[in-house]
C-alpha cells in the first residue's frame, strides 16, 4: 500500500461531469445572464427574456446546451455584439423526470450572446405563488423562488450546475404596490415603482439565483446589514437578529473579508420549505426561527457562514455537497462561539452529533458517505445530516490533529485561493495535501482522510463533543423516565432551549402513559413558541399517543411548510393506523399551502394520489 502522502499526491483532479445537468460547459460556458421578467400573479407565471453572454472553451463548434424544466420557449436568437440579434433555431430534448429538458441552440463562429424568450410553467418547482391568505399579512399576494438544488432551470433557461458561475443583471416588473428583491444588489431605500433593476457583480452558480415579490419592508440593523419582511414580522425579526452585524465581524476576524458588500435577511412566508437559504447578499429565512429569545439564531450564523463556504467556494457537483455544508456547520459554530460563547457552541455541536447518530442508524450505507454518489437520483436525496454534521466533524477532527490555529490558517488560505470558484472533492484533497498534510507523515496518517470522505458511518477517531449543561439535562431525563425524579423536582430553572431539546431527545420510547401529561401540565410544552422544541415535543406526542397535543400538531403542520419538521412528523404518524388517518386528514388541508419541494417529499411518505 502506498504511504498516505504519496497516495494523495498521485491523485489528479480531472473535471467531473455534473450528473444533474444537461449543459455542456466543457464546450460553451455562460459567463453572464441578463434577465428581463414580468411577474404575472393572475396567470402565476414569469415571462420575458434571458440574454446570456457565452464563451467557448477551446476550439469547438458545438451548440449551447441549457437546462430547462417546464419552460415554454417562444424564440431563441443569437448575436455577435449584444445589440443586433438574429433568429436561431432551437431543439428541446426528451423530458427527463429529474433533469427536465435540454435546450440546444446552434451557434455561429462569432456568436457571443444568446437570447431566449420564454414563459414559466404553472408547476415550476422553483416558484411558489401565494394568495394573500397564505401570507403573514393576509393582504397582498407573494412570490418567492427556491432554486437549490436544480430548480433554477424551472424559471430561467440556464446552465443549471454549481460548476458554472456567472454574473447577472435583472429588470423585474411587478404590480406597483409590491416590492421585488433579489440575490443581488438591493437598495433598502428603493420606492415601490413596479419596475426594479438589480445587479450581481460577483459570479454565482444558478442555484443561488433568487427572487421574492410581496408586501416587503426593510429595517436597518447595521452599516451593511438589515432585515426585510412583511410588515407584521419585520419588527420582530429586527429584534431577534440584532447581533447580525456582530456575526459578520466575527466571521471576518476568523476567515477573511466579507466579499459581498451587504448581508441582509428576508424573513419568508411560513410555507418556505427550508430553515434558511443562503442566497448571496439576501438570505431567505423561515419565520420558524423567530423564537422571541434568540435561541434559534444559529441558523443565521449558518447562512452567513455560507458567504465563505458554499457561495464563495462552491461544490462543483452535488456529490461534493459536503464541501458546502460541512464547512458551513463548522464555521457556524465558530461564529456562535465568538458571539454567544463556548458553552452555546458546544451545546449546538452535541445536539448536532446526536441528530447525526440517529440518522446514521436508519440510512443505507451508500448514503452515509461524504462524497456520495447521487447519479440517477434527486440531489435532495443527499440532504441528510451527513454532509452537514459528518462534514463538520471531519473539520473538527482536522482541528484536533493539527490544532485550531493551523486549521484556521489553512481555511483562510482555502477561501482566498478558491474564491468565486467551484471545486470537486478531488481538488479539495489536493489542496489539503499541499497546504496542511504535506511534510508530516504521522499527522497525515492520523488525519485519516480516505475513511472520512469515502467510507460510511463515523470513523473511530470522530470527535465526541460534550457540554456539561447537556450532560445534566440527559441525567435529568433518565432520572425522570425511570421514576427516580418526580416532575415537581426537575432542576430546570434557568435551562436553555438547548438543554430542553436534549432532555426531550433523551426520553426513551417506553415512557409511562402519564409522563407526557405531567410534563405538559407543569411546563406547557404544547404551547411553546420555540419551533425546534415544539417539533421534538410533537414527535414524542405522536409516538406516545398524547392526545392533548394533537390539535397543536395539526396547527403546526398547517401553519408552516419547513421540510425539516414536516418529514419526520408525517413519517411518525404513518407508523400506526390511527396516525395514518390523522396524517391524511391534515395533509388534505395543508398540502395546498406547501412548497413543491415539501409536497414531493410528503406525497411519497403518505402515498398521496391526485
Amino acid at each position: 500500500m502506498l504511504p498516505t502522502l504519496l497516495m494523495i499526491a498521485t491523485l489528479s483532479a480531472p473535471p467531473e461531469r455534473d450528473a444533474h445537468s444537461h449543459a455542456n460547459p466543457e464546450q460553451v460556458r455562460v459567463t453572464h445572464a441578463d434577465l428581463d421578467l414580468t411577474v404575472e400573479f393572475e396567470k402565476k407565471q414569469l415571462n420575458g427574456t434571458a440574454t446570456l453572454t457565452i464563451e467557448r472553451v477551446g476550439k469547438n463548434d458545438g451548440p449551447l446546451i441549457l437546462d430547462t424544466n417546464g419552460l415554454t420557449i417562444a424564440a431563441t436568437e443569437i448575436s455577435d455584439d449584444g445589440k443586433t440579434f438574429a433568429p436561431a433555431t432551437f431543439k428541446l430534448g426528451e423530458h427527463d423526470p429529474i433533469l427536465g429538458k435540454a435546450l440546444s441552440i446552434p451557434l455561429n463562429a462569432a456568436t457571443k450572446f444568446v437570447r431566449v424568450t420564454y414563459t414559466t410553467g404553472p408547476k415550476s418547482n422553483a416558484l411558489q405563488w401565494l394568495s394573500p391568505l397564505q401570507t403573514a399579512g393576509k393582504k397582498a399576494p407573494y412570490l418567492f423562488t427556491q432554486s437549490q438544488a436544480i430548480d433554477a432551470r424551472s424559471w430561467v433557461p440556464i446552465q443549471d450546475t454549481p460548476g458554472v458561475r456567472f454574473t447577472y443583471a435583472a429588470r423585474v416588473r411587478t404590480p406597483k404596490d409590491l416590492r421585488a428583491v433579489m440575490s443581488a444588489g438591493n437598495d433598502p431605500a428603493q420606492a415601490r415603482t413596479g419596475d426594479y433593476r438589480f445587479e450581481m457583480k460577483q459570479p454565482i452558480p444558478a442555484y443561488l439565483l433568487a427572487l421574492a415579490v410581496g408586501d416587503i419592508e426593510f429595517r436597518k440593523l447595521g452599516p451593511r446589514t438589515g432585515v426585510y419582511g412583511e410588515p407584521s414580522v419585520v419588527g420582530k425579526a429586527a429584534l431577534e437578529f440584532a447581533e447580525l452585524e456582530e456575526m459578520v465581524r466575527a466571521c471576518e476576524k476568523l476567515y477573511g473579508p466579507y466579499r459581498w458588500e451587504r448581508y441582509d435577511v428576508l424573513v419568508m412566508p411560513p410555507s418556505f420549505p427550508f430553515g434558511g437559504m443562503e442566497n448571496p447578499r439576501l438570505t431567505f429565512a423561515s419565520p420558524t426561527v423567530l423564537a422571541g429569545d434568540k435561541s434559534l439564531v444559529s441558523l443565521l450564523a449558518h447562512e452567513l457562514a455560507h458567504s465563505w463556504s458554499g457561495n464563495l467556494v462552491t461544490n462543483a457537483t452535488w456529490r461534493d455537497f459536503w464541501l458546502n455544508e460541512g464547512f458551513t456547520v463548522y464555521l457556524e459554530r465558530r461564529i456562535m462561539e465568538e458571539v454567544y460563547g463556548k458553552a452555546r457552541a458546544e451545546a449546538e455541536a452535541v445536539l448536532g452529533k446526536r441528530s447525526l447518530e440517529r440518522e446514521l442508524a436508519e440510512l443505507p450505507k451508500d448514503d452515509q458517505i461524504l462524497h456520495i454518489n447521487l447519479s440517477g437520483r434527486q440531489p435532495v436525496d443527499g440532504l441528510t445530516d451527513v454532509p452537514y454534521e459528518k462534514g463538520a466533524l471531519f473539520l473538527k477532527h482536522l482541528e484536533a490533529v493539527y490544532g485550531r490555529a493551523k486549521l484556521d490558517a489553512f481555511l483562510k488560505k482555502y477561501f482566498d485561493h478558491f474564491a468565486f470558484k467551484s471545486i470537486t472533492t478531488a481538488e479539495f484533497k489536493l489542496f489539503l495535501h499541499e497546504h496542511l498534510l504535506k511534510g508530516d507523515e504521522a499527522k497525515a496518517k492520523a488525519a485519516n482522510i480516505e475513511e472520512w470522505l469515502h467510507s460510511p458511518g463515523l470513523p473511530k477517531d470522530a470527535p465526541n463533543p460534550s457540554a456539561g449543561d447537556l450532560t445534566k439535562a440527559e441525567a435529568t431525563a433518565n432520572d425522570f423516565a425511570s421514576g427516580k425524579l418526580p416532575v415537581a423536582q426537575l432542576p430546570v430553572k434557568g435551562w436553555t432551549p438547548q438543554q430542553w431539546l436534549h432532555f426531550l431527545n433523551t426520553l426513551p420510547n417506553d415512557l409511562k402513559p402519564n409522563m407526557l401529561a405531567v410534563l405538559d401540565e407543569r411546563f406547557h410544552l404544547t404551547l411553546t413558541g420555540n419551533s425546534e422544541l415544539l417539533f421534538q415535543w410533537l414527535l414524542l406526542s405522536i409516538r406516545h399517543g398524547y392526545a392533548p397535543a394533537m390539535e397543536r400538531l395539526e396547527g403546526f403542520l398547517t401553519e408552516q411548510g419547513r421540510r425539516k419538521f414536516l418529514k419526520p412528523l408525517y413519517e411518525e404518524l404513518m407508523k400506526s393506523k390511527e396516525g395514518r388517518e390523522r396524517a391524511m386528514k391534515i395533509y388534505r388541508k395543508a398540502r395546498p399551502g406547501y412548497h413543491p419541494i415539501s409536497i414531493d417529499t410528503i406525497d411519497t411518505i403518505v402515498g398521496w394520489k391526485e
